[in-house]
């Protein structure tokens, strides 16, 4: 009988795992679906405090337009679109396309540079309008 425990495999370590942009957007994509959970309760926050009238709406729209404030929304806004387009990259991923590691790294590279990119521009169009 062999000795199982001597022809096992040692489990890789965390440190010997090189980031590759695929792994990246995963972790992200992770992170910015719970950053929603905490950002969609400041858009609850500000309906709630429309829908409480002109004193708590023009307090809490306040907040919002201070630096501070926009800073968070800039923030939010890249978090909702990465995460939207991750979703649409793994929705290609289920049709059983772009699964080639020299296409899913490119589409790696298109969700963050899709997502910075849109966010800008909602920001600037909303500077603009």
């Amino acid at each position: 009988m062999a000795n199982v425990s001597q022809n096992r495999p040692i489990s890789p370590h965390l440190s010997i795992y090189r980031l590759i942009p695929t792994m990246v957007m995963s972790i992200l994509h992770r992170i910015t679906g719970a950053t929603l959970y905490v950002g969609t309760l400041f858009v609850v926050w500000w309906v709630v405090a429309a829908a409480a009238g002109p004193d708590h709406y023009d307090w809490v729209s306040a907040i919002y337009g201070s630096i501070l404030g926009r800073l968070v929304l800039f923030g939010y806004t890249w978090v909702l679109l990465h995460h939207m387009l991750g979703g649409i990259r793994h929705l290609i991923w289920d049709t059983g396309h772009g699964l080639s590691p020299e296409t899913s790294t490119r589409f790696a590279w298109a969700t963050l540079a899709g997502s910075l990119s849109l966010t800008v521009l909602i920001w600037i169009v909303g500077f603009i309008v």
